[in-house]
């Protein structure tokens, strides 16, 4: 009775090593990318805004796993602050470009810390901070992994300092216990504490230039005296060490874990951070030249969000057909599951803005057609291992055995032995395919 051929390695790799007839699907159909356009805006005046990222599981079904956990970006003009408050939701905090001062505060404590590109923080959720632009020309740019711990993917601030459309948390208490929490009476409180309703003249040259920015003062103007009395005492991340307990760490402190001349990937894991273990997540910061290849690869546990900060190129991922179906459709492809196990081809452009997310076990590759940089947070970190399935290094393919091999392959195992052999570079490589005679 004849051999039945091993098929899992043979879909894998035909699906990036040989030209199969598989469909390809649009932007606009492909479920694995989110366009910049698919941020909404929070806040938003002349000195900078607040977006968050449409829900992930809204999207497809297969991102189900991710309906806890939010995307947000953060932007502000030169010598601007963002105003105190809070969050119910963790935050893992990274600056993708621009010099910040971020203080965070406690009961009896608090820590302020500069903070330049690269620089990773985590945020517990309560935690009361401000974020201050300390550069005289460079916008600050920072984004947010939130992970919220009341509702399964809402979030919800507070600020000290009320605005127009959103109070201070403190006007939310009655005038007596306000009263009996500050020892004075409400008006004194109102006066100095709350957002009032009217002011006397001599106080509205201030409040107007509260409201000349916009009715979201979220986000304010700070002077250079301010922003030095702001920074003299910070701290700065530590370049040699990422294992701090609280303090900022730099994806960038320890050479990269994959690097050759056409590409740089620095990545950060919880057995290497402390801040990260409780969350089960690791930081990567992936630099790609323009005309490279990232090498398709999978991640065996983790699922990767990851952000376009930098440069423009092209995504292809393999996955199976019909994962661009939104939960509306659940019971019809129940039926149909065990009959639509096709290899499908993803592709998409990427430009700054976007993000992509690439599930466990789908294999991926990325084609710089700019210096691309790119931050990920993967989700599922702990036991997690990256499979590249082409390159001269940790090349899982090359591991399969040789009657294996002359089972799963239309080639014998001497001829694949021989095409791995042909790529002499590892991790990253020439995007252009050899040109032969």
């Amino acid at each position: 009775m004849a051999a039945t051929p091993i098929k899992p390695l043979m879909l894998l790799a035909i699906a990036f090593l040989a030209s199969v007839c598989v469909s390809s699907r649009s932007d606009q159909e492909n479920p694995f990318i989110f366009k910049s356009n698919r941020f909404q805006t929070l806040y938003e005046n002349e000195n900078g805004h607040i977006r968050l990222l449409q829900k992930f599981d809204k999207r497809s079904k297969i991102f189900e796993n991710l309906q806890n956990y939010r995307l947000l970006e953060y932007k502000s003009k030169p010598r601007t602050l963002f105003l105190p408050q809070y969050t119910d939701a963790d935050f893992i905090l990274v600056v993708l470009s621009g010099k910040a001062t971020l203080t965070v505060l406690k009961s009896n404590d608090r820590n302020s810390f500069n903070l330049e590109r690269g620089d990773t923080i985590k945020l517990p959720a309560g935690t009361i901070a401000y974020l201050a632009n300390r550069d005289d020309n460079e916008d600050l740019r920072v984004l947010d992994l939130a992970i919220p711990v009341n509702k399964p993917g809402q979030l919800q601030s507070f600020l000290l300092s009320g605005t127009q459309n959103q109070p201070s948390l403190l006007s939310g208490f009655s005038k007596n216990i306000l009263e009996a929490a500050f020892n004075t009476n409400y008006e004194e409180i109102e006066k100095v504490l709350l957002e009032q309703q009217e002011q006397e003249p001599q106080h509205r040259s201030l409040k107007d230039r509260r409201q000349e920015i916009n009715e979201e003062n979220v986000i304010v103007k700070v002077s250079r005296e301010q922003i030095e009395e702001l920074s003299k005492n910070a701290k700065s991340s530590s370049k040699k060490s990422v294992s701090s307990e609280s303090g900022p760490f730099n994806l960038r402190s320890r050479n990269p874990i994959y690097s050759n001349k056409f590409g740089k990937f620095f990545e950060i894991t919880p057995e290497k951070n402390q801040q990260l273990q409780d969350l089960d997540i690791f930081v990567n910061s992936v630099d790609i030249k323009e005309g490279s290849l990232l090498l398709p690869n999978y991640n065996s546990r983790a699922i990767v969000i990851v952000t376009v900060t930098e440069g423009k190129g092209d995504f292809e991922l393999v996955g199976q057909r019909n994962e661009n179906q939104g939960k509306e459709n659940d019971k019809e492809e129940e039926q149909e599951e065990e009959t639509s196990k096709q290899v499908q081809l993803y592709r998409a452009k990427l430009s700054p803005g976007d993000v992509f997310v690439i599930p466990a076990g789908h294999p991926v590759a990325i084609n710089a057609s700019s210096d691309l940089n790119l931050i990920g947070f993967g989700i599922n970190a702990e036991n997690n291992e990256r499979n590249f399935l082409a390159g001269e290094e940790d090349n899982v393919i090359s591991q399969v055995e040789r009657p294996v091999k002359e089972l799963a392959f239309p080639g014998s195992s001497h001829e694949v032995d021989r095409l791995l052999k042909n790529q002499k570079q590892s991790y990253f490589a020439n995007a252009q395919p050899l040109q032969r005679e």
